[in-house]
């Protein structure tokens, strides 16, 4: 039986794909297009223009209409943290780092705003809010013309700490900062680093500026940076801080050119582990990501998909059956929560859509966890309640976003403190 068929909202650049441009005037997202000034397009640059642009989305700030808005755009001047995107970073060590679990203290979260995705604005507002009541929100914004909207937009809502939000003028391709960001610990030494790795998972995009990101945003803020020579994305890794460290056969996959022990033997070049657990991916899901199929919640719990899904259903056994078996580093077991199982579809007839509730994000004694919009997020809250006690589970609207592949860990890349 084929997966059944919907036709939700694209949160994809589609118009940059190659071969599509002679029909960009009839792909979804074409006001987004128009909007997008470093692919051909042109960002709303006076108030008036940007008010416009938000009443045509339809997200202006409740209470205000077009005019109000332009008024209150015109009258804000909120600061900008701009890096040199010709800065270089200083050189860091070529030692490897410690990455330091999610539930660690942090320093920041970094989320790129979705400017041409207006129907995201609330989810991400969402993880911005939640953010910055315990951490800095690092917001990333391809131009400082947003910066009043988007400032404007967050400020109206009246949640979180705006104290906590520093917008960053730093450009990227997309929105899964996740997969690009810099990958941020500290050498046995203490000195802090950030790591980046080769990122190209999707040679009919422009990715130039994602690729660039990890560098660009360490030589902002003055930390030694340096490449790791593998190609994979953030999404694919779990660390428990402590020595283990958790990726998808994904790691393999996209280094199709190294054998397996070269592979691992450059993850020891980069990070400081004792022992990989290697897990299955997902079948026709596009990234191969491990969030997507597990969460670690601390160094000796696992949240798992339930297998009980026709399609992945071995993958999602074959994990059960990974981790009733396999211990930490440091040998413990591990105990294993098990979580939902939402049936996929295809978006379009096109995309296979995987909406999972592993891919949630740790952050200072919160757990932000996507939330599809259905009865089965009740339960799923229910099962972090209990296997993170000691955490407060927030939940972050993703019915939209998981349409683009990813959901609340995707969106998110956090700097640990």
């Amino acid at each position: 039986m084929p997966l059944p068929v919907r036709f939700d909202y694209i949160p994809y650049p589609l118009w940059r794909r190659q071969g599509l441009t002679a029909l960009k005037p009839l792909l979804p997202g074409r006001a987004a297009s128009q909007a997008d000034g470093l692919h051909g397009g042109t960002a709303p640059e006076t108030p008036a223009q940007m008010a416009h642009y938000l009443l045509t989305n339809q997200i202006l700030p409740p209470g205000m209409n077009v005019y109000a808005a332009r008024d209150a755009i015109s009258s804000l001047n909120i600061p900008v943290h701009q890096p040199d995107l010709a800065r270089q970073p200083a050189a860091a060590a070529k030692t490897p780092i410690r990455l330091p679990a999610q539930w660690e203290a942090m320093e920041a979260v970094i989320t790129a705003f979705p400017v041409l995705y207006p129907p995201l604005w609330e989810s991400h507002a969402q993880i911005i809010e939640a953010v910055s009541e315990v951490a800095r929100a690092d917001v990333l914004i391809p131009d400082a013309a947003w910066a009043n909207a988007v400032w404007l937009y967050l400020e109206t809502r009246a949640f979180g700490k705006m104290e906590n939000v520093r917008l960053i003028v730093l450009p990227t391709d997309d929105i899964w900062v996740r997969d690009f960001g810099s990958f941020t610990g500290r050498t046995s030494e203490g000195h802090r680093v950030m790591l980046g790795a080769a990122y190209d998972p999707l040679p009919a995009y422009p990715q130039a500026n994602d690729a660039a990101f990890a560098a660009r945003y360490a030589a902002g803020d003055g930390i030694p940076f340096r490449a790791i020579d593998l190609h994979t994305e953030g999404g694919n890794f779990w660390s428990d801080g402590a020595g283990t460290l958790i990726a998808s056969q994904g790691i393999y996959t996209r280094n199709p050119h190294l054998s397996r022990a070269e592979i691992e033997r450059r993850l020891h070049l980069a990070f400081s582990f004792e022992k990989l657990i290697v897990t299955p991916s997902l079948w026709r899901e596009e990234t191969g990501h491990v969030d997507l199929i597990v969460k670690l919640a601390d160094a000796r719990t696992v949240l798992i998909t339930h297998p009980s899904l026709r399609f992945n259903k071995d993958a999602l056994r074959q994990t059960h059956s990974l981790f009733k078996r396999e211990t930490n580093a440091c040998g413990d077991l591990y105990r294993i929560y098990t979580l939902p199982a939402l049936p996929p579809y295809l978006n379009w007839g096109i995309y296979p859509i995987w909406r999972t509730y592993t891919n949630s994000l740790t952050v200072n004694g919160r757990v932000l966890v996507p939330a599809f919009m259905i009865g089965a997020d009740e339960h799923a809250m229910a099962i972090y309640k209990m296997a993170m006690p000691d955490h407060e589970v927030i939940p972050i609207r993703c019915d939209i976003a998981v349409n683009g592949g990813g959901a609340v860990h995707c969106l998110t890349k956090e700097v640990p403190a």
